[in-house]
């Protein structure tokens, strides 16, 4: 909805707006809010925020509609303004130009055209504004990515690579947070989200410390990918670190009837690799789907707490670099055989 002032001391003015865009106004196009000259369109844009168009006549009391155009510039200078008035010699018009109006009407009004003005004038807002979010989002960005990465996601090598979709082979991870909906119930807002940042800041680390990739956070959970060689030692390696830097933690900045545990489900194997979303709403995730990422999420599911699960096969391929034991079979949805799972104790 767009929000326009008209600011002009004919009073019978207010009255024809309602009238001429009345259906406008009913179906939520526009909002208008009147003042009665310079000095009151002031002050009405103290108290209306979020105003996108001004219509000024110029010849008012108290102050006119050119010294207006001044104050609007220096009020905000994305605000776009369109002179209404009587008054409609070069002299006035090339003074509202220079003064920084977007455009002229000469009375008496001709609605048709009025509308077109008010329209061209706003889409040329819009147009400012989308510009002025695609700054702020890319400044914050480059708060949180390397300028090469930046450069990188610009070229049409990363053009071709987002859309590359390929089965590779990998492993899984999938942390979860033992008990933690109990204390986002039962505290404050700040309180949860500075713990869970805490938890998730230590995990992160030792996932990038054996060169792994969080796919994404998932609550208060976290899914990871590891790739390349012995990626599956690594996987383990990472959950160990975890498991061991969350029992170390110092907890005393934290609430007291919380004591950080994590489950930890493992898989590797192929998976599909690829960009998973909804192109209609523009969100697409570069993500793994496929049975070896839907068993860690079960493993992780069947774990208690502080516990590392993986299947049969993961073991079969570790037992030599790692400690671990049989903990037996758990059945697994769309799975038509119960599972065998061990537990890497260290």
């Amino acid at each position: 909805m767009a929000k326009i002032l008209v600011v002009d001391d004919e009073t019978d003015l207010e009255v024809l707006i309602k009238q001429k865009f009345r259906k406008q106004i009913r179906q939520n196009e526009y909002e208008f809010v009147f003042a009665i000259n310079g000095k009151d369109a002031l002050a009405k844009l103290e108290t209306e925020p979020g105003m996108d168009l001004v219509l000024s006549d110029i010849n008012m009391p108290e102050m006119d509609g050119l010294t207006l155009l001044t104050k609007l510039h220096e009020l905000n200078p994305l605000l776009k303004s369109v002179i209404v008035s009587a008054y409609g010699d070069m002299a006035n018009i090339r003074t509202a130009m220079n003064r920084g109006a977007f455009d002229f009407i000469t009375k008496p009004i001709d609605f048709e055209d009025l509308t077109v003005t008010m329209e061209k004038t706003l889409k040329h807002v819009r147009q400012i504004k989308e510009t002025l979010n695609a700054i702020k989002e890319n400044n914050i960005l480059k708060m949180y990515v390397d300028e090469s990465v930046l450069n990188f996601m610009g070229s049409k090598e990363y053009e071709t690579s987002v859309m590359l979709n390929e089965t590779i082979d990998g492993t899984v991870v999938f942390f979860d947070l033992c008990g933690f909906t109990k204390i986002s119930e039962n505290n404050k807002a700040d309180t949860v989200v500075q713990m869970i940042n805490t938890y998730f800041d230590l995990m992160v680390k030792e996932i990038i410390a054996q060169q792994g990739f969080v796919d994404k956070f998932m609550g208060d959970a976290i899914m990871a990918v590891f790739r390349g060689e012995y990626h599956l030692d690594r996987a383990i390696d990472a959950a160990l670190a975890v498991r061991n830097q969350l029992e170390q933690l110092d907890t005393k900045a934290l609430p007291a009837d919380f004591k950080a545990k994590v489950s930890i489900g493992i898989k590797s194997g192929e998976m599909i690799s690829g960009n998973i979303g909804s192109v209609s709403l523009r969100r697409l995730d570069y993500t793994v789907i496929g049975d070896n990422v839907n068993t860690a999420a079960r493993l992780q599911d069947a774990a208690g707490e502080n516990q590392i699960l993986i299947s049969e096969s993961c073991y079969e391929a570790v037992k030599e670099s790692f400690i671990c034991k049989k903990v037996g079979t758990i059945t697994m949805k769309n799975k038509a055989k119960p599972v065998i799972v061990y537990e890497v104790l260290e």
